[in-house]
């Protein structure tokens, strides 16, 4: 996809300025690990999403050509699979070879397959160009399983490696990283573990997966907000992994799918800063600070997955599954969405000092960037903010200190403007992610720093209201466009409610 040129027109009346100070030399390299997915066996995120044998717009393996084309444009880096909480009663030996029984998911309450398995899976990482990430069961299996899975993956030798070579792969899938466990601490979890065992839980099964390949990077399952299973695992395990795994979802539609207007969801985009910051004083209290130990994030999305009866487990309690397709209504994905990810991509960005790695959750479908259908895609919102971080900023973050008016609804406010500065390796090239979250006011920014008086060159995700959002039959409604931003005294003026790359050449 390319940005299409044209201009836009903004008014003046109502508009603030923020100021960002010149460069400061202690830049970040943040990683692209930051632009990573998700996906799980729920609903059609897979089967009927990435997965669709027999379709005319798949591959010979079964793949979606449309959707793999559309994960290489926004440069997705790394994709974590097989969950979430499928992973917890997921046992990936159900999912290799040339013959396969179907087996009943614990976590969603339906029958898995297990036609789309391991290999299929790095198959079509392979395809998109990312890395895969895979999340193993701390819930209903054990660190004995993960090392075997490990040693199927990245060995010759042994009974696991000599299987995979039977199965048709004689080179090792080499992959890299590894989770252990998801959210094993909640009770809706399925094999539940208590925060005082975690961390010998994680410790023994990474010497395990250890014991198969050294060289692997091994994450574990903590906590945003419980500070004793984190104190458990890192005090347990904290010389064994490389990553801590948190997940955010502000919007809770669990059990009601009743998404928040636009408003009240620019009161979330404070969340990941805040998570982040939590998270990175414990890792220091606990004397992993410093990058020791990387944050990853990988689950994360403005709103949470629906699905009614999910980790009710009582006596006549039942999951309604037909809800689930709620998930894909288009009309939930809007501006909002693609304003809060790009406030998430900046606390990231600006912290890519300790934050390693996010996925966003799911890839497609559901809560999905990509919605798919038997005869296309539609790219959301979401997308979009994805294809202007990957493809326009550059290699290193710049800290800088900004200065805006607030946002309000009712008690709760939150800066009105999120911006982030980026910078070339010699420094010659800079872009700036700003985002203006006001529903219907335009904000000035100061670049006087960086640029001088005229215009500079911006790509910019607005859409013709807070509130509009992209379909099938209406692809188009929101998409990135390129137009010159005017600098006058030292400002650029940014549209309201939308998410802007603005791009220049350093001052001589």
């Amino acid at each position: 996809m390319k940005p299409s040129r044209s201009t836009i027109s903004v008014s003046l009346a109502l508009a603030q300025a923020v100021a960002i100070a010149a460069p400061s030399p202690q830049r970040i390299e943040y990683s692209p690990l930051l632009f990573g997915s998700f996906i799980e066996q729920f609903d059609k995120v897979v089967y009927g999403g990435i997965y669709d044998p027999g379709s005319p717009l798949s591959d010979e393996d079964g793949f979606r050509k449309d959707v793999i084309d559309a994960l290489r444009e926004i440069k997705c880096s790394i994709v974590r699979w097989p969950g979430g909480c499928f992973a917890s009663a997921y046992h990936w030996k159900d999912g290799v070879g040339p013959v396969r029984e179907p087996v009943w998911d614990k976590a969603w309450n339906c029958e898995e397959p297990n036609t789309f398995g391991t290999d299929e899976f790095i198959k079509w990482c392979r395809k998109v160009g990312c890395e895969p990430y895979l999340c193993t069961n701390a819930g209903s299996g054990d660190g004995e399983e993960m090392s075997d899975w490990v040693q199927y993956c990245n060995l010759n030798e042994g009974r696991c490696g000599r299987r995979r070579i039977a199965n048709g792969f004689p080179q090792p899938h080499g992959v890299k990283y590894w989770s252990i466990g998801n959210e094993n601490g909640g009770g809706h979890e399925i094999g539940r573990k208590r925060a005082e065992d975690w961390g010998h839980i994680v410790c023994e099964s990474a010497k395990m997966m250890r014991a198969a390949d050294r060289s692997i990077f091994i994450a574990a399952a903590g906590s945003p907000v419980t500070e004793k299973w984190n104190k458990s695992l890192l005090s347990g395990a904290g010389r064994l992994i490389d990553f801590i795994c948190v997940h955010t979802y502000p919007d809770k539609l669990l059990q009601v799918d009743n998404p928040s207007p636009y408003l009240k969801c620019m009161m979330f985009t404070r969340r990941p800063e805040n998570m982040i910051a939590n998270v990175a004083r414990q890792l220091e209290e606990a004397g992993f600070g410093g990058g020791k130990i990387g944050i990853a994030i990988d689950e994360w999305n403005l709103r949470s997955w629906h699905h009614p009866g999910f980790g009710k487990f009582e006596r006549g309690s039942k999951m309604d599954v037909a809800a689930r397709r709620r998930n894909d209504r288009a009309a939930t994905y809007t501006m909002a969405d693609a304003v809060f990810t790009a406030c998430f991509l900046n606390a990231c960005i600006r912290h890519g000092d300790i934050v390693k790695m996010a996925a966003f959750a799911p890839v497609v479908n559901a809560r999905g960037a990509i919605f798919v259908h038997p005869k296309g895609i539609v790219k959301r919102t979401t997308y979009h903010a994805f294809w202007m971080y990957a493809n326009l900023l550059e290699k290193y973050a710049v800290p800088f200190e900004a200065e805006c008016d607030e946002l309000s609804d009712g008690n709760k406010s939150v800066p009105v403007l999120d911006a982030i500065l980026t910078e070339s390796e010699d420094e010659r090239r800079k872009a700036i992610a700003a985002v203006n979250k006001h529903p219907s006011e335009t904000r000035k920014l100061d670049v006087a720093a960086l640029a001088t008086e005229g215009s500079v060159r911006a790509v910019v995700l607005a859409g013709d209201s807070p509130d509009a959002f992209n379909d099938v039959g209406a692809e188009e409604r929101v998409v990135p466009f390129e137009t010159p931003l005017a600098v006058e005294n030292g400002k650029v003026e940014l549209p309201p409610h939308s998410v802007s790359i603005i791009m220049m050449e350093a001052k001589q």
